[in-house]
């Protein structure tokens, strides 16, 4: 599922238009007025937040943290234009998130981290569209979500009980939730099979192309525990379970994914890549339907697209491109030209036939193409 379709190119959009509309409703009855909107981000976040709250001026004005060189350029862009307070600060994500939180507590700013019922409540309609999508029918459904600070899933499986409870859908959909081997609490907290014996643990995060999800110590993990215990009891058995790969993986299956008519960004690969370990570990059978969050527009995160095909990655990401996924532009200027356009120097004339019929000679050369017989 490519929520990279939304208005700001990502999936938060589902959480920000029901916090803002909440914003909205609390101005508009005159119980609040000059609103600050804040919240920490690894990019889509604050580009989500930006663009709502842009639309409510100028009773509600926004502002993102996001940790410095940690967001890609296309992020960073997002939040510029539309007009927010934009704070770059040492660190990761979690840094970021504890001086939110420590604004939030001091000042009267509205938090519109995931920490935030609003946004939760707004990111149900994920699972909301995808029973519909399947008229309801889950029986065998597999949903596969990435996971960062954990909001999404929480709302993701929050969005299944409520239709479960209500009688909506019949049966609950398995739900796998995968993080990458540089930023993976939530995985590591469910190694252990004994309820009783776990204890979470943050993580230090190394780079990951899966930038979105460079968390440690996710705000939403209380809720992940609380919301996994009842759907598993829900469902009568193991029904959420956790997946772990590597970064390799994550770029090569997204490259894959959008070869074959996809839009996927670094995290539907991770989402992809997911699904492969859970089919070898035998969690998804071959019956199974299976439907891939890919949580943004793979345009966000077309930077590790160009380190790939380049083989420009610092060692820490353990990444070696695939030489068969690699894709390069070929400069097309025959050596026998001598006169070539150039922006305001047009060619005329013969000049320019010649041109274009060495130009395209080449590149039917390069393509292997076959002449018609009546050219």
């Amino acid at each position: 599922k490519n929520d990279g379709q939304n208005p700001s190119a990502s999936f938060k959009d589902r959480g920000m238009a029901s916090a803002l509309s909440y914003i909205n409703f609390l101005v508009q009855k005159g119980h609040t007025s000059d609103v600050l909107a804040i919240c920490a981000s690894t990019g889509d976040t604050s580009a989500a937040a930006a663009l709502y709250a842009s639309f409510l001026q100028p009773h509600v004005k926004s502002a993102v943290l996001l940790p410095h060189k940690k967001v890609t350029p296309q992020q960073l862009s997002q939040p510029l234009g539309s007009g927010a307070a934009v704070f770059e600060m040492p660190g990761v994500f979690d840094d970021c998130m504890k001086v939110v939180e420590t604004l939030s507590e001091n000042y009267n700013v509205a938090l519109l981290n995931s920490k935030n019922a609003w946004r939760i409540l707004g990111q149900e309609s994920y699972s909301y569209e995808i029973a519909q999508a399947f008229e309801y029918d889950m029986e065998n459904k597999v949903m596969v979500v990435p996971i960062g600070n954990a909001g999404n899933i929480t709302a993701v499986i929050s969005g299944f009980l409520k239709f479960y409870e209500t009688g909506i859908i019949r049966s609950l959909p398995k739900i796998l939730g995968v993080q990458s081997e540089h930023a993976n609490p939530v995985y590591r907290y469910y190694l252990e099979p004994d309820a009783a014996k776990r204890k979470f643990i943050p993580v230090d995060v190394k780079p990951s192309v899966a930038q979105a999800a460079m968390i440690g110590n996710p705000v939403s993990m209380p809720r992940v525990i609380h919301l996994v215990d009842l759907y598993n009891t829900l469902s009568g058995r193991q029904n959420v379970f956790f997946i772990e790969v590597d970064e390799q993986s994550i770029m090569d299956w997204e490259l894959l994914a959008n070869r074959n008519g996809h839009i996927a960004c670094t995290h539907g690969g991770e989402s992809l890549a997911g699904l492969i370990v859970a089919r070898k570990q035998k969690i998804v059978g071959q019956n199974d339907v299976a439907i891939v969050d890919s949580t943004a527009h793979s345009l966000k995160f077309s930077g590790f697209q160009e380190m790939y095909f380049k083989n420009s990655f610092p060692a820490e990401f353990e990444i070696s491109p695939d030489p068969d996924l690699i894709n390069t532009p070929v400069y097309v200027h025959p050596d026998d030209l001598t006169n070539v356009p150039a922006p305001g120097k047009p060619l005329k004339g013969e000049a320019l036939d010649r041109f274009v019929q060495g130009v395209s000679s080449e590149i039917a050369k390069i393509l292997s193409l076959k002449k018609r017989q009546n050219a």
